[in-house]
């Protein structure tokens, strides 16, 4: 199966018609856009001979196309959800992020082949690039606990490990009926697995349609015992494959994911991941007799046969893009589902907030401490706090602003396409250990192959696109030559610098200190833009003395490129300077010192010093990949950092509002009293 197989025939690049007959292909506007990506024109009316009919699967509607098709003498194409679809199920409205489209059968009936089958057959499936993009799939699979409907929770606690799983799937269902599975069926499971397992607990896992109360299942409360029970948990699969010994199903999904944990379920159907010599099947598929890994298996099942969509640049992609998708929008619905009681944000971030953590529930916001404690108890909430506002000992996750910001400066009221959520502590403060210290260290040499290339990736698209924090895309005044160190000014009184480095704590005795120990190199100085704006504490009176040149205006990201080496305190510019292959001296202790990266002249944790050496993929990955969350400003929806970076370089970005214009232009009248204003 191929890109252009919706399209016309002998080199014809036009689409295909496709003629439905079912109401969805017009109401889903998803659906009908995926397909036109494919290559496949939705068409009413009657097809000729070298059209095609589509139809959804099994669909109840399925025999009206098929009627047609046979009668016109058009080919069938059958059209289903792929087997990564959304967050929740497509009955509770969610559109999908792939579909399997198929000209020969259906992936769940093996009465006919279908081009699924055919592919596992057939196709060589001995890339080695291939092969490492599944099992690197994989992997972020299972870390990320994404399955079909990926709203699942990982907060729960599993069942003790040792018992055996029998899956459950709705009454009805297509693919339970092209096995021939009826309650009857799903019975005689239940009892081989009593006969099997005599004196092992048995845990029926009920469908997720189910549990949403859409559809019923097969087993009830009479099925029963002292050794059977249902979990109708939202519960992570994956979590439940962990701690079993035995899978045995009918034709569910959930099979294709144990043989993707390790197990070999026992399957009593005929599903598209039955015959390969990975399960153990009561229903043999006499002409499937090849034998496949399972790196194999999921390569064709979830790389090659389906078609991926991606949301926010609109268009086709690959299943990585889908991954990532998944991950944030997965990350944050189960951050988020509880809903928050939020303290200590000002007036103007509250409504970027509810954009960022209000999709499910929308924030509640209180800035007395204790009432909020009371508030987020009562309506059994999380605490989340602006972490310049947490209080000694405080319980609330600390929020701050991520390291791809925004275009423009907070101080002027631009809404942050990232935030962090830290539940221990944040990541400027080194007094304290942090969410993101503690992902630093445990990723330190346990990074994959394919950690390592979108780590790879994202520092290239930042250095191309000359990105940074704020992004502001100032002209550079010409350089001088020779061996350039850029200082970087910073606000003297922010919590960076108060935390995070004692015994420094101003940016003359920086400019001091560099021109000191580098006499014959050129000292870049750049001004802190929130102190050359007046509204934060920092002015170096006749900077000079020490700077070679005092840089008022320029884009940081285009600087950097033009720089040796970084000297600073903590600023993030010291990060940036790494992503650029810069050598970063650091007199303070921010989050990327101590790990072996920078040269170190300040009071660095000992936790830090003694501990992991990641490389620079490593701090990457932990510090922009795992450790903020991204929102995109175009769809509204939770993103991946790419998506980021792709908005900021195109310019799709939030741009202030005549309100706040004009509170940002009343900061600056109001500069001498810049405390009023401190974020």
């Amino acid at each position: 199966m191929t890109q252009n197989e919706g399209q016309g025939r002998a080199g014809d690049t036009s689409p295909r018609r496709l003629f439905v007959y079912n109401g969805g292909f017009f109401t889903q506007r998803r659906l009908r856009r995926m397909l036109a990506l494919a290559g496949y024109r939705i068409s009413l009316g009657l097809p000729q001979s070298d059209d095609l009919v589509g139809i959804w699967g099994a669909s109840p509607t399925a025999h009206r196309g098929l009627a047609v098709a046979e009668r016109r003498g058009a080919a069938v194409v059958r059209i289903e959800d792929a087997f990564l679809r959304s967050l929740q199920p497509g009955r509770s409205g969610e559109p999908p992020l792939g579909l399997l489209i198929d000209h020969s059968g259906m992936h769940f009936d093996a009465q006919t082949p279908s081009d699924l089958e055919t592919l596992l057959a057939t196709h060589p499936l001995d890339d080695s690039a291939l092969m490492a993009r599944a099992r690197g799939a994989i992997a972020r699979i299972r870390e990320a606990h994404l399955t079909k409907y990926s709203a699942v929770q990982t907060d729960l606690d599993p069942p003790e490990p040792g018992y055996v799983l029998v899956i459950d799937q709705t009454r009805g269902d297509a693919s339970v009926r092209a096995s021939r599975g009826d309650r009857a069926r799903f019975l005689e499971m239940l009892t081989c697995a009593r006969q099997d397992y005599p004196n092992t607990r048995i845990i029926i896992k009920s469908h997720p349609e189910t549990q949403a109360g859409h559809r019923p299942g097969h087993y009830r409360d009479s099925d029963l015992t002292d050794l059977v029970t249902m979990d109708d948990r939202p519960i992570s699969p994956w979590m439940l494959l962990e701690g079993a010994v035995a899978v045995y199903t009918l034709s569910s999904q959930m099979g294709f994911e144990a043989i993707l944990a390790g197990h070999r379920p026992r399957v009593f159907g005929t599903p598209f991941y039955a015959g390969w010599g990975l399960t153990e099947d009561e229903t043999p598929v006499n002409r499937r007799r090849r034998r496949l890994s399972r790196a194999q298996l999921f390569a064709a099942a979830m790389i090659l046969f389906p078609k991926w969509y991606d949301p926010y640049r609109d268009r086709l992609c690959e299943i990585e893009d889908v991954l990532a998708c998944l991950e944030a929008q997965s990350r944050a619905w189960r951050e988020d589902r509880q809903g928050w009681v939020a303290r200590g944000m000002r007036l103007w971030k509250r409504a970027p907030l509810q954009k960022f953590f209000g999709a499910q529930r929308r924030l509640r916001f209180e800035d007395d401490v204790e009432k909020s404690r009371t508030l987020a108890a009562s309506l059994d909430r999380r605490e989340m706090v602006w972490a310049g506002k947490a209080i000694p000992q405080d319980t609330a996750c600390r929020i701050e602003d991520g390291f791809l910001r925004s275009r423009g400066l907070g101080a002027e009221l631009i809404p942050p396409l990232s935030l962090v959520v830290d539940k221990s502590g944040v990541y400027y403060d080194p007094t304290q250990n942090c969410d993101l210290e503690s992902r630093i260290r445990e990723i330190s040499g346990a990074l994959r192959l394919d950690q390592t290339e979108r780590s790879e990736a994202l520092m290239r698209a930042i250095r191309a696109n000359k990105l940074s924090k704020y992004n502001l895309s100032e002209k550079l005044p010409p350089i001088p030559s020779g061996h350039r160190i850029l200082v970087p000014g910073q606000v003297e009184d922010d919590a960076s610098i108060l935390k995070g480095s004692p015994d420094i704590q101003s940016n003359e005795a920086l400019l001091r200190r560099a021109r000191e120990e580098n006499p014959s190199s050129v000292i870049l100085y750049k001004p802190h833009p929130d102190v050359r704006a007046g509204l934060r504490k920092g002015v170096v009176q006749d900077a000079e003395r020490y700077a070679d040149l005092v840089i008022e205006q320029g884009d940081i990201g285009a600087l950097l490129l033009n720089v040796d080496e970084v000297w600073t305190l903590t600023s993030l510019t010291g990060f940036e300077a790494l992503l650029r292959g810069c050598r970063v001296t650091v007199l303070g202790a921010p989050f990327y010192a101590g790990w072996g990266l920078t040269r170190d002249l300040g009071p660095v944790p000992a936790r830090r010093m003694g501990g992991p050496r990641p490389s620079l993929e490593e701090l990457v990955h932990a510090t922009m990949i795992d450790y903020p969350r991204y929102f995109d400003p175009v769809t509204n929806l939770p993103c991946p950092v790419e998506v980021v970076v792709d908005r900021l370089a195109t310019g799709q970005v939030p741009k202030p509002g005549p309100i706040n214009r004009t509170l940002a232009k009343l900061q600056g009248l109001f500069a001498s009293q810049a405390h009023l204003w401190r974020r």
